[in-house]
């Protein structure tokens, strides 16, 4: 059976169980979910926020040489991260051997959380299938649920402020249920396929990670890293064109209604790094670009989108971005 809410989105909820989905919402306290504020504390994975974030490649999945300083997609801090010289082995995120969910019943979220997983699951499906293609091997992503703050398996711990963030260090997508209503309400992007957005954008990061993009990633000198053309911007870039990729799939399974692109569009344009620059200090500061315009997020969603091809979204070599 499927579903769909007032804005459109055809989806079909699953039965759970999910061995990827990790939902710690229920442990409050004295448990490893919780942890300080912030991410901090790394111990060998790069946490890549962006309420909505990135790959490389086509068929053969071209490795870009990328370097990752980003800021919190969305956020008003301004600060950023920085590469960790080195990867550690994947571990797995604190709460995740024991997780504790809330019950449905209880649960102030339990649609939304659905709907997450489904698209989830989805992502994750798609995208194991173009690696196949592609004759490579494809390690699944964790979507893990928290709530409040959290401490990750790889990047330290973060609060909610940060928004949902990959972490290649356990090779998980961070969500946060309250930041859909975060939004609509700050960002003015509502519907669900704007969140979906969110969720494609991050699970790009899990696609560079896993077509070898973040390995090469630390290897860039640091004088690349930042500005309007710089290599921070095109990682981002590129992992909206790859969400553009995905929702191509999705409107060809017949999942989507009119509208839908366009709160995707809406998503991007939100978080432009010359729309939140504006709204927070009233000036916009190229030179310290990490995501990209409004119409640069727009334009490459739109390029994935339109080609359904992941070759096409090589921002890396792109002089026009």
């Amino acid at each position: 059976m499927y579903w769909c809410d007032d804005r459109g989105m055809k989806w079909k909820r699953g039965k759970g169980g999910n061995k990827d989905v990790v939902d710690i919402r229920g442990k409050r306290s004295g448990g490893s979910s919780w942890g300080g504020g912030g991410l901090g504390g790394r111990t060998g994975g790069v946490p890549i926020p962006g309420g909505i974030g990135r790959i490389g490649g086509g068929a053969g999945f071209v490795v870009i040489v990328v370097i990752i300083l980003i800021n919190v997609l969305g956020g008003s801090s301004g600060g950023g991260y920085e590469v960790a010289e080195a990867f550690g082995p994947r571990v797995t995120a604190p709460g995740a051997e024991n997780p504790a969910p809330i019950p449905r019943s209880e649960d102030p979220d339990p649609d939304l959380k659905d709907f997450s997983v489904y698209v989830f699951e989805d992502l994750q499906n798609t995208w194991q299938k173009t690696f196949a293609a592609a004759g490579r091997p494809y390690n699944r992503a964790k979507l893990v649920i928290y709530s409040g703050a959290v401490s990750t398996g790889g990047c330290g711990s973060a609060t909610s402020a940060v928004g949902p963030f990959y972490c290649s260090g356990d090779a998980s997508v961070y969500l946060d249920l309250s930041f859909y209503k975060q939004m609509a309400d700050q960002r003015g992007a509502s519907g669900d396929f704007a969140w979906a957005y969110v969720i494609a954008h991050e699970m790009g990061h899990h696609v560079q990670s896993e077509s070898g993009t973040t390995a090469q990633v630390a290897k860039a000198p640091r004088d690349e890293q930042t500005g309007a053309e710089g290599l921070s911007v095109r990682t981002e870039l590129q992992a909206d064109c790859y969400a553009g990729v995905w929702a191509s799939t999705v409107f060809e399974e017949e999942a989507l209604d009119e509208g839908d692109i366009e709160e995707a569009f809406g998503a991007a344009r939100a978080v432009g790094d010359d729309r939140l620059q504006k709204q927070a200090t009233g000036t916009v500061k190229p030179d310290t670009f990490t995501h990209g315009t409004s119409q640069q997020r727009r334009a490459w969603f739109d390029r994935g989108y339109r080609s359904a091809d992941p070759g096409d979204c090589d921002t890396f070599s792109a002089d026009d971005l």
